[in-house]
């Protein structure tokens, strides 16, 4: 046991610990003698535990060797080493301490006693001994397990120590005089940044304003306005007194890095608020021009250190950590550790399998947890009906549920922070402990407290969107053969904002969700500050506070402009009158209250904190600068509780400036070059197949194609293909609305990357393969070439069920009959060249490629019926994880929309207990009782998934209304429900209160049924049999018959379209102009119909798919 004494011993300490991780790991830290004695200057020695070196020599009876270590120790550590005695009623440390004894009083030695804890309280003892059974995969009930049978390993109180070694007083009081030999005292004020080297004669400070000069004429040409050397001027100023300058020299070296080598960067925050970082090209937002503060980033009047946070290419940012650790040192480089804690459903299934409870049951416990981000199991029983019905009432449940509650949130893992860099002047060993983890090159230290040690932390932040940006450049570079440079890319595109106007932003940065798009189609943005206002709207307080509406009415003249003083109208002017940004709250300070806008900045904090005290003098300093400029004290105190109110609302001016730059960059690219920005977003979200499936629908939703996967065809990720057979478009403008008419040349071709199961590895081997020697010919073509180490069955497999060689000609259950013999005879040939060996195709002259046949017959490949619609969607889920080609509901899909008003994708932006009407397919179900029945004495209730093309959500049938609609909920029964948003977990559920099947919906939410006869198409005959349809199916739903008097005119082919539905207008058109006039009648009550699948199929044999309508309250 080690014990830092002072400065000196932690500092070794550190090194101990750093170099027992980085130098001696072997199953564990370890360190030697020799480390031991090279560190042992300020530490404590203490003899250690049952495990020690010392305690084993002793319970082995090897005095002399005891005698010998334990005068290495006095020698080394003269009275700073103790002989250490435990008792935690464990029989070895008892037989341990009674040696240790013996030893330390023929020796002469002081005797301690310490306190061995593995948990806090006596009580702890049997979860302890649960979690050394989720430690070492061992179940409680195994007799021969690892277990410590002793409930005494908790902290100890001072009477409890003094009761535990009786007749060894002095050795629990010696604890005492050790803490009190303890002084540490560390420095914590000296800056310990690493030193950034300018060039040879030159100080930071010259060589900062060198770069920044350059900078200067770099973004505003050779002659420069002056208030923009006015600008630099002051900043340079007070970061030269704050002592700053090498930190701005290291952030704009490895941002230089970064664009030298092609990987997009950009800070974000506040600052963007300095010129200085635009200067440096850490930003591409120009503050003076966007009136952004300096302030707001850097006090001048506070020793604070900034914080410039970057954001990398996602796919790159190793790149520029490497080049930092390059630059400064690998030993003066770390990042940050975290540690994976144990989450609810996570301490469910580890304690259910220490308690032998069936893996399928532990399933069903932990899928009981609401979906609630971080959720605590005591909060999960309070939300969770069904949890908390199983805890009260199943013995065995209960005492899982009271384990995982003292277990969850225990650290579990550790792993690497996303962003965190921790860099100092020297290695970092100096000041802060550091590791490895197992199996992992990267040097880690801890999170807290690095900063307070002097070193500098800095956020390496991976931006998805970035990534998404760069690959949608390099798309259009390649495919169009054009240079896009985001930054330099004009703010006043119309395509762009009318692409904004309509909302069409799903993929869009920080402008994708239901709500915000929702916000653009009533604002209509049409200027760039206007995108920048969104990000800093669209948030709880502005939306509760009316400012949203304010803006947007204010904007189209709804509302007139709110005035409050000339200052403060000036300042919100670009606002339209309303407080949105904190720099805008920090001008008014300023200019109407003289106060400084480092201070106003401290004023803002104190409101949205809500520190009254320091409001209060802000609030009199405020009063008495606007008296001096005339103002009356009372309307000053009207302004400053505006000020208080509103504060507190607003956002950050120069994150909402820089983050909307890259939001009107990725909008100007899905406008203009839709194809290659969405291959782009696709190929960024392959590790989702949410993700996919929702980007594909947008794909579907704005005309684009999506080619299945194919190995001849499809690259890792997803990218543009050229079809040369189809049309291109008439021209290349935008129509009326600012909608380019969709190029149908070019189409998406899937990413095998984004097939499940199959390895990043795999695929790049194969896509190698063809790339350097050609297309495959079929399967047996495609297991020779591509390393089986690559091409296992099982990859075969799933390319074959993603329908990857349909391009070969034969049939999936075709290729899945011969993937053995594909696999096994490829390797028996791929060791054969390996040997030397040669096919005998080899010889006479041809090579083996030449001579493989093609023919299936030939090949071998047995005639196989092909797998069903439904089979190849069920394995087209089961691999992709969403159905690409088809879906199971897209035959009704018109009717499902005819009847409800909401799909799955759209729920997570509805509020809790918005009522909804969805429909869609049954999947998973499961059922269960709750512990009291309902007031029609029923306790069944259900869970089942519900899903339709845009995505799953989970639905909830309390007892109450599965009486009613229970025994409707079926495994792929298609369904239209009735119920309420209950948004309290991570993911919105349904409470459905209402369940109908197809053909119940049909009669319930069908307003009528619309007939079309074709005068001149439809005989005489047609109508009477309609007649009789009709009049078997009597009901309370009435028809409408449209009789077109002009016939349709023949298509290219010589053929009719008369059952093609007509618009529900009285008059149409047809596509040549010819007026088609229309007669509209109503059938009597009498006649109206009950609208039954029945009677759709009927109706449908006479007058074709297209010749009538169920129309609902959806398709008036």
């Amino acid at each position: 046991t080690l014990l830092a004494q002072n400065r000196t011993g932690f500092q070794n300490l550190t090194k101990l610990a750093s170099k027992a991780f980085l130098e001696g790991f072997y199953y564990k830290p370890r360190i030697d003698k020799e480390l031991l004695e090279e560190h042992q200057e300020g530490i404590i020695l203490l003899s250690g535990c049952a495990s020690s070196e010392l305690s084993r020599l002793l319970l082995a009876d090897d005095l002399d060797r005891s005698e010998q270590l334990v005068k290495w120790y006095v020698d080394l550590f003269g009275d700073r080493f103790y002989m250490e005695i435990q008792d935690g009623g464990v029989e070895i440390q008892q037989s341990c301490a009674e040696a240790t004894i013996r030893l330390a009083d023929r020796m002469g030695l002081p005797l301690v006693a310490t306190n061995d804890a593995h948990y806090l309280c006596q009580d702890d003892a049997e979860t302890h001994d649960v979690l050394l059974c989720v430690n070492t995969k061992s179940y409680r009930s195994d007799t021969n397990r690892m277990k410590i049978d002793t409930d005494q390993l908790f902290i100890r109180s001072p009477e409890q120590m003094y009761d535990a070694f009786r007749n060894r007083e002095e050795a629990v009081k010696r604890s005492q005089e050790i803490a009190n030999r303890v002084d540490i005292d560390l420095d914590l004020k000296t800056r310990h940044f690493p030193v950034f080297a300018p060039p040879l004669g030159k100080t930071d400070v010259e060589y900062l304003r060198e770069v920044c000069e350059e900078g200067l004429r770099w973004r505003y040409g050779d002659n420069p306005d002056q208030k923009y050397h006015e600008r630099l001027d002051y900043e340079l100023g007070v970061i030269e007194r704050m002592g700053y300058s090498s930190y701005f020299l290291i952030v704009w070296d490895f941002a230089r890095f970064a664009r030298e080598k092609g990987i997009p960067c950009t800070a974000r925050g506040s600052a963007c608020g300095a010129i200085v970082a635009y200067l440096l090209g850490l930003s591409d937002v120009c503050p003076i021009q966007y009136d952004l503060l300096f302030e707001r980033f850097l006090d001048p009047n506070r020793s604070e250190a900034p914080d410039i946070d970057i954001d990398f290419c996602r796919d790159r940012r190793e790149l520029v950590i490497n080049y930092v650790k390059e630059k400064y040192g690998h030993d003066s480089v770390a990042q940050i550790g975290t540690f994976g804690t144990l989450k609810a459903k996570a301490a469910i299934r580890d304690v259910a399998r220490a308690l032998s409870i069936p893996l399928k049951r532990a399933d069903e416990i932990a899928k009981m947890v609401p979906e609630t981000l971080n959720i605590k199991l005591k909060d999960a029983l309070k939300e969770s009906a069904e949890l908390k019905e199983q805890y009260d009432n199943d013995p065995q449940v209960h005492e899982l549920i009271n384990f995982a509650i003292n277990l969850e949130g225990l650290a579990k893992s550790a792993g690497t922070h996303a962003a965190g860099v921790v860099i100092g002047d020297k290695p970092l060993m100096e000041y802060v402990p550091l590791q490895k983890l197992s199996g992992k090159d990267d040097i880690l230290t801890q999170w807290t407290d690095v900063e307070r040690a002097g070193l500098l932390k800095m956020d390496f932040l991976g931006l998805r969107n970035l990534s998404i940006l760069d690959k949608a450049v390099n798309n259009v570079k390649k495919h169009r053969g054009v240079d896009i440079v985001p930054k330099d890319l004009p703010l006043d595109d119309k395509e762009t904002f009318a692409l904004l106007q309509r909302g069409e932003t799903k993929g869009i940065f920080q402008l994708e969700s239901g709500g915000m798009r929702d916000l653009l189609t009533k604002m209509k943005p049409d200027k760039f500050a206007d995108i920048i206002a969104t990000s800093a709207l669209y948030r709880p307080g502005p939306l509760e506070g009316g400012m949203v509406m304010t803006y947007v009415n204010v904007k189209h003249g709804r509302e007139p402009v709110p005035t409050v003083h000339p200052i403060v109208d000036k300042v919100l002017d670009e606002t339209y009158g309303v407080m949105v940004y904190q720099e805008q709250v920090m001008r008014i300070l300023n200019r109407l209250g003289g106060i400084d806008l480092a201070e106003s900045y401290k004023c803002i904090k104190a409101i949205s904190k809500k520190k009254l005290d320091i409001i209060a003098k802000f609030q009199e300093q405020f009063l008495d600068g606007a008296v001096t400029q005339g103002m009356p004290r009372e309307q000053a105190a009207d302004i400053f509780n505006l000020i208080e109110k509103f504060a507190g609302y607003g956002f950050n001016k120069s994150h909402s400036t820089a983050y909307g730059a890259i939001a009107y960059q990725t909008a100007y690219l899905k406008a203009h070059y839709p194809h290659e920005f969405m291959a782009a977003l696709l190929s960024c979200g392959m590790e989702s197949s949410e993700r996919i499936n929702e980007h594909s629908e947008d794909c579907r939703r704005i005309g684009i194609d999506m080619l299945p996967p194919n190995v001849n065809l499809s690259d890792v990720e997803f990218s543009v293909v050229v079809d040369s057979k189809a049309k291109a478009p008439n021209n290349g403008q935008p129509d009326e609305n600012g909608r380019r008419q969709l190029d149908h040349t070019r189409k998406l071709a899937f990413g095998l990357g984004a097939i499940k199961g199959v390895g990043e590895a795999a695929v790049q081997a194969l896509v190698d393969e063809r790339e350097a020697n050609g297309p495959y010919k079929h399967i047996f073509d495609l297991c020779e070439r591509v390393d089986g180490k690559y091409l296992t069955k099982g990859t075969l497999e799933i390319l074959i069920k993603a329908g990857a060689l349909d391009c070969f000609g034969p049939n999936r259950a075709q290729h899945l009959g011969v993937v053995d013999r594909a696999v096994q005879g490829a390797a028996s040939r791929q060791r054969d060249k390996a040997r030397g060996q040669r096919s005998l195709f080899d010889f006479g002259g041809g090579n083996q490629e030449a001579a493989v046949v093609e023919d299936a017959a030939d090949m071998g490949i047995p005639p196989a019926e092909d797998w069903t619609h439904s089979q190849k969607l069920a394995f087209e889920k089961e691999v992709l994880g969403f159905y690409l080609t088809s879906h199971p509901l897209t035959e009704f899909a018109d009717q499902i929309e005819s009847f409800t008003q909401n799909k799955v994708k759209d729920l997570r932006d509805l509020e809790d207990g918005k009522e909804v009407l969805i429909g869609g397919m049954i999947g998973a179900i499961k059922k269960a009782q709750t512990k009291n029945p309902s007031r029609n004495g029923n306790s069944r209730y259900v869970n089942f998934d519900l899903e339709d093309p845009s995505g799953v959500v989970r639905c909830i049938m309390w007892p109450d209304d599965f009486a009613n609609h229970g025994e409707k909920v079926q495994q792929e029964e298609i369904v239209v429900i009735k119920g309420r948003i209950d948004s309290r977990g991570r993911e919105p559920n349904i409470i459905v209160n209402k369940l109908l099947t197809l053909d119940e919906a049909e009669k319930e939410f069908t307003r009528q049924i619309a007939l079309k006869f074709v005068s001149g198409f439809h005989t005489e005959e047609d109508m009477k049999r309609v007649r009789d349809i009709l009049s078997r199916y009597p009901g309370k739903t009435p028809v409408i018959i449209v009789v077109e008097t002009q016939p349709p005119q023949p298509n290219g082919n010589g053929e009719t379209s008369g059952n093609e539905h007509p618009p529900d207008t009285d008059d149409a058109t047809s596509d040549n102009n010819a007026p088609r006039h229309r007669l509209r009648a109503f059938l009597t009550a009498t006649q109206a119909v009950s609208a039954r699948m029945e009677l759709k199929h009927e109706l449908q044999a006479v007058l074709g798919e297209d010749g009538f309508r169920f129309q609902g309250a959806q398709n008036n």
